[in-house]
């Protein structure tokens, strides 16, 4: 299905269940990575032969991001690590004194800097915050601690960032200056009761903030001055995050989650933690390789 500037769409399961999240298109080998938390996964998928192979992470991986070199970088429970020739290396501890956290989603900025974000693995604690990866030394960034961060993620030029409080459904947003450091953070946009709780964030090159909806079927768009655009429908209702790849960042692939589904409603979701597709005529912007 193509989605029009206004027109909602629906989406194509592509297959291959894995209870994903953090999808990030590889752009020099043309795959799609992504996690899958609870399992301790990474997986890749290769859409011209559809091919998944999964490898095992340590604790609970929240994303990843492919590096220039052919590496990985992997954001698990303890810290920020390297994944290269089956080897896990942790390159960054985070929140140390915070054991009940973890890391939760992640984007590469156009200055090459890594922004994350991290959790209360208890879904409970308002202990989550979001950290700048940069020149080897990560930097914690100011916005008010929240219990679940999603994102984040970044406008065209990099000059504004857009941050997820998932459980106040809520997106934020900020300047970010020259330094890259972000600056005071204003309400974006909501996700209204009834719609499920905004997950992942992305951007495409219009500069339209797209959203999954854990618990909302579907993916929410936002124009930059944050009006509600439209919704592209899914069967499945945990819908984690997209990413915008294909040879011409047009083809959107989704992750979708079976996390709290009750066994009646994985009876009528039989899709649910399955990776979906859809097409769209704005592209995404090209994925940026970190410079850390």
């Amino acid at each position: 299905m193509r989605a029009g500037a206004d027109d909602d769409s629906r989406s194509r399961r592509e297959g291959r269940r894995c209870a994903g999240r953090g999808p990030v298109w590889d752009i020099a080998r043309e795959c799609l990575w992504f996690v899958d938390i609870k399992g301790h996964r990474l997986h890749r998928f290769d859409p011209k032969t559809g091919a998944l192979e999964s490898t095992a992470a340590p604790e609970e991986p929240g994303w990843v991001v492919p590096l220039r070199d052919g590496a990985l970088l992997v954001g698990a429970k303890a810290g920020v690590h390297r994944h290269a020739r089956g080897a896990f290396t942790l390159l960054h501890a985070v929140e140390q004194d915070l054991p009940g956290n973890r890391l939760n989603d992640a984007a590469v900025h156009p200055d090459g800097s890594v922004w994350l974000g991290t959790m209360d693995n208890a879904e409970d604690a308002p202990s989550g915050g979001y950290y700048r990866l940069h020149a080897g030394v990560c930097t914690a960034l100011s916005p008010k601690p929240m219990i679940i961060t999603n994102g984040p993620a970044f406008s065209p030029d990099g000059r504004t960032v857009y941050l997820v409080d998932t459980l106040e459904r809520t997106i934020l947003s900020a300047p970010v200056d020259a330094e890259g450091h972000p600056g005071v953070t204003r309400i974006f946009a909501r996700v209204p009761p009834g719609m499920g709780y905004p997950d992942g964030p992305a951007v495409d090159s219009a500069g339209t903030v797209w959203v999954g909806l854990f618990g909302g079927w579907g993916v929410v768009r936002f124009a930059p001055d944050g009006t509600m655009l439209g919704k592209v429908e899914f069967p499945v209702a945990n819908v984690t995050k997209i990413a915008f790849g294909g040879a011409d960042l047009t083809t959107v692939y989704a992750t979708t989650a079976r996390k709290g589904l009750s066994q009646g409603e994985l009876a009528a979701q039989p899709a649910a933690g399955d990776l979906f597709t859809f097409t769209v005529e704005v592209p995404g912007l090209a994925p940026e390789y970190p410079s850390v």
